[in-house]
Order: C-alpha cells, then sequence, then structure tokens
C-alpha cells in the first residue's frame, strides 16, 4: 500500500515519467552529442507543463542506456571485475540526470525561465521477500553463447535464460516499490522552486535486513511504478505518463480499435484484467495510474509527448480518475 500523503506545496505540482529510449533509440548512434540532442527535444516537451504553473519532478527510464553500461562491462570482463546492476542504474542516474540538466537548463532558460534543476541519485527500498528474487524472470543487458552463458551462470551464480532465439540473458527479479527513500527531500527542494529530476531508472533498487543495514540488490524497479509511488507520496495534483502513442486504446491494433479519452480507475482496472494491455507495453502504465488514483491520487494524463499541449487542454490523450469525467 501507498504512503499516505503529507506534503504540501505553495504551487500544483505535475511527476512526469518518461522512458530511456527519449535520450536514446535504437537508430541512434549512442554518440554524446546525440544523446545531448535528445535531452533537450525531451526538455522541451516539459515546456506546457511549466506553462501552466506547475512545479515539476521528472522520471526517467534507463532501459538502452544500463543495456549499454553492461556491454561496456562485458566488453572489458577480462580486465576490470563486473558491476552489479544497482551501481550500473546509479552509473545512469547521474549520467542521464546530468544530460537532462544541462538540455533543461537551456531549453528553460531560451523560454523564459529561471528554474534551478537538481538530480538526485535516488535509491527505492523494495521487499527481500518479493517473489522475483526466488524466479527472476526480466532480461537485462547483452546476449551470450551457451557456453558463455554457463559461465556465468557457474562463475558469479546469475540466473540466465535463452531470450527469443537470440541468445542467453541475464535475469533479474522486478519488485515493486515500497517507497521512495529520499522523498522529503524531494519535497523540500520542490517547495523552493527547484525542478527535481529523481528515481531515474526507476531508482537504485535497496533491501533492508534484520538489524536496519541497507544493501543494494540486483533488481528492474519498473520507473512507472516509482513515479506513480512518488506522485502518492507527494500528494502530486498530476501524474503525466509519457509514452509512444497519443491515447490509450481498447482493442489497439484491431479493426475495433476505440481510443479512450477518459478511464475510471475502476474501468482502467477491469479492462486490465481482461488482457487489453499487454504487460511489456500499456498494462504496466495502466496498472501504475490506477494504484495512484487508489491511493487517493487526482487524475492520471496518458499521451506521447507530440500531443502534450493538447492534452493538457483536455483535447487529446487519456486521463485516468477516480470518477466519471
Amino acid at each position: 500500500m501507498s504512503p499516505q500523503p503529507f506534503f504540501s506545496f505553495v504551487r500544483p505540482l505535475a511527476i512526469v515519467a518518461f522512458g530511456g529510449n527519449a535520450l536514446l533509440r535504437p537508430e541512434d548512434s549512442g554518440a554524446l552529442d546525440v544523446q545531448q540532442r535528445r535531452a533537450e527535444e525531451a526538455a522541451a516537451w516539459l515546456l506546457p507543463v511549466l506553462n501552466r504553473g506547475y512545479e515539476l519532478i521528472v522520471v526517467h527510464g534507463n532501459g538502452p542506456q544500463v543495456g549499454n553500461l553492461l556491454l561496456q562491462v562485458e566488453a572489458s570482463a577480462d580486465r576490470i571485475p563486473p558491476q552489479t546492476l544497482d551501481v550500473c542504474v546509479a552509473q545512469t542516474q547521474g549520467s542521464m540526470g546530468f544530460l537532462l540538466q544541462t538540455a533543461l537548463t537551456n531549453v528553460l532558460g531560451r523560454a523564459g525561465f529561471r528554474k534551478e534543476i537538481i538530480t538526485l541519485v535516488t535509491t527505492v527500498e523494495v521487499d527481500a521477500a518479493d517473489p522475483g528474487f526466488q524466479s527472476p524472470s526480466k532480461p537485462i543487458g547483452p546476449f551470450f553463447d551457451r557456453a558463455r552463458a554457463q559461465e556465468l551462470m557457474k562463475t558469479h551464480g546469475w540466473a540466465m535464460a535463452e531470450d527469443a532465439g537470440r541468445g542467453w540473458r541475464k535475469l533479474v527479479a522486478s519488485p515493486k516499490p515500497k517507497s521512495v527513500l529520499s522523498t522529503e527531500i524531494v519535497a523540500w527542494l520542490v517547495n523552493r522552486g527547484k525542478i527535481v529530476i529523481a528515481a531515474g531508472g526507476g531508482g537504485i533498487p535497496v533491501v533492508f535486513d534484520g538489524s536496519g543495514e541497507m544493501r543494494g540488490v540486483e533488481a528492474v524497479i519498473d520507473k512507472d511504478y516509482v513515479a506513480s509511488l512518488l506522485a502518492s507520496s507527494l500528494s502530486a495534483d498530476l501524474f503525466i505518463v509519457l509514452t509512444g502513442v497519443a491515447q490509450v486504446f481498447r482493442d489497439f491494433g484491431k479493426p475495433s480499435q476505440q481510443a479512450l479519452a477518459s478511464l475510471t480507475a475502476a474501468e482502467a482496472r477491469r479492462l486490465l484484467g481482461e488482457g487489453q494491455f499487454p504487460k511489456g507495453s500499456m498494462g504496466p502504465k495502466i496498472d501504475a495510474a490506477v494504484r495512484f488514483v487508489e491511493s487517493g491520487g487526482r487524475e492520471v494524463l496518458i499521451t506521447n509527448p507530440e500531443s502534450l499541449t493538447e492534452a493538457l487542454d483536455r483535447k487529446n490523450g487519456t486521463y485516468v480518475s477516480a470518477g466519471a469525467s
């Protein structure tokens, strides 16, 4: 259960979540100047939110970036000991935060905003007893041939499996977040007018043992769930999930496809249960939206960056709320 909101803000608060492919797309070379340009594009997406008077928290994904970092780790495995996934998440929080922080400073400055942007390396508590740790199922990182996979399983104790005939990949848990450990710091910064980039990549997953000691764990936390939890904890006025489509659809890709301008939490939960929203795409976003609303949140907007201005004017996008719109 999400913690009860206990923060208040002078101005309305919006939390925006978007994927790591915003800064690194499959067709991109990955060169730093390309990533910086993508970061400036992402920063420009946020202008309509600020223009409407919201304070802002940004939560980004990091899938492509962590994948590349793990490729680098494997390429140097004969010289440098492998890094654990929690450390890789921390590294991408810093590097991606820097790119976004620079881009936001420049883009907002050109638009007349004088806002300081802060990147917060954020830890997120997960449950050490989460069943995902017993049966890891989330594939990450590079593909390996069978021989290398068997060596890694033997020497590092990794769980691995063949992925769609393309090779073997490491498997990790994907637990739900329990709490964002820096929430109070985020609130303090927002109340002083700062834009905060927090919980990048879903946050650095940590657990606490019986004596209260904290340690990082190898896991992937879905960034939409963390953004939802953070939005609930801070009693955000609006939770925005940016994705690849302008609206959520019933029967997506079928002749009977229907755009959904609004959904109640109950309707969204029912359609989710009917399999309308696949686990690998829209499913987690809908589930995260419902969790926010069910915990007392006001509403969630799901749309793509190109439609955000229209969606904020309720001319596009899909709004999820407690009751009928």
